[in-house]
């Protein structure tokens, strides 16, 4: 019974419910119009359970320097390390085993798959060491994690990504980071510094400026993307996502200044309906633009 419930408590500190965050490794599939291929699929989704694997390691790493902190913080000390039902040998040992591991693993699915988990994992041991501590710095290092996540789904099928698909994905992380870090100020209040010490260099004016700047460049970013990309100039009707885009991103900021969340983002996208529907219809579009929208292929071919 000790052996499951300790089984259980490594599983939970590997933070499956964050794994939604792999998901960027389909975009690539998604906008290189792929998803019925059978290969790329199978590859794709290996990739996701790598980088899940391999992000979980460093969840794992993170909980335990960060043990005493996590302690006084009313939800963290709940987690598996925290709250000792975790030992701390056997988190380490598990970290220095998935970590490494996954990498191993990703290199025979792909070489560049390969480096760039390996850099991934490489950036976030610095950041649970240092990076975390410097303002800004830790925002952009999380979403350099996601801008990864996105190479590494193109590399693993061998297709081109565009540069507007990075910026679009660098200029969300950095929207949805800022946020979380501006409603954990809120929620903690004056305590804030205990339980995460570089909210000390944050204030709600300075994280509402930014927020401000990172959500107007992701609307202009993903406008862009959706007239002059690659994937524009074939489906010439793909602006009409943008308006879904825009709602999806103001829905977000209502979320979180008007209704307290946006502290665990992926909590809000598993609970929030309004969410779950804008995120449903904007995939059900993209997908009829890919079959119907082919006025793009037409033109090129005239062109050629």
């Amino acid at each position: 019974m000790g052996f499951n419930k300790t089984t259980v408590a490594l599983i939970m500190g590997l933070r499956p419910r964050q794994a939604a965050k792999n998901l960027f490794v389909y975009a690539a599939l998604v906008f290189a119009n792929r998803l019925t291929d059978v290969n790329a699929f199978v590859r794709v989704s290996c990739a996701f359970v790598l980088f899940s694997i391999a992000s979980g390691s460093i969840y794992l790493l993170n909980d335990i320097m960060d043990v005493e902190q996590d302690r006084l913080h009313p939800r963290k000390r709940l987690r598996p390390i925290a709250s000792g039902r975790l030992p701390v040998p056997l988190a380490k040992a598990a970290l220095i085993i998935l970590g490494p591991g996954s990498v191993v693993l990703a290199w025979y699915l792909s070489k560049l798959f390969g480096v760039t988990l390996a850099t991934y994992l490489v950036l976030n041991v610095a950041y649970c060491f240092k990076l975390k501590h410097v303002v800004l710095l830790d925002v952009f290092t999380i979403a350099t994690g996601f801008v990864l996540r996105t190479v590494a789904g193109g590399l693993t099928i061998h297709v081109h990504i565009s540069a507007w698909l990075l910026l679009c994905t660098l200029q969300l992380a950095l929207f949805l980071g800022f946020l979380k870090r501006r409603q954990e100020l809120v929620e903690q209040g004056e305590q804030a510094e205990r339980t995460r010490a570089i909210l000390e260099e944050y204030s709600l004016p300075f994280l509402d400026q930014m927020i401000t700047i990172v959500a107007a460049v992701s609307i202009v970013c993903y406008s862009v993307y959706t007239v002059e990309s690659d994937t524009a100039r074939l489906h010439p009707h793909f602006w009409i996502t943008v308006p879904i885009v825009i709602y999806g991103i103001c829905r977000y900021l209502y979320l979180v200044y008007q209704r307290g969340m946006g502290g665990a983002p992926e909590e809000v996208l598993r609970t929030d309906r309004c969410m779950q529907v804008t995120i449903f219809l904007w995939f059900i579009v993209v997908m009829a633009l890919f079959k119907f929208d082919t006025g793009g292929r037409i033109l090129l071919g005239l062109a050629g």
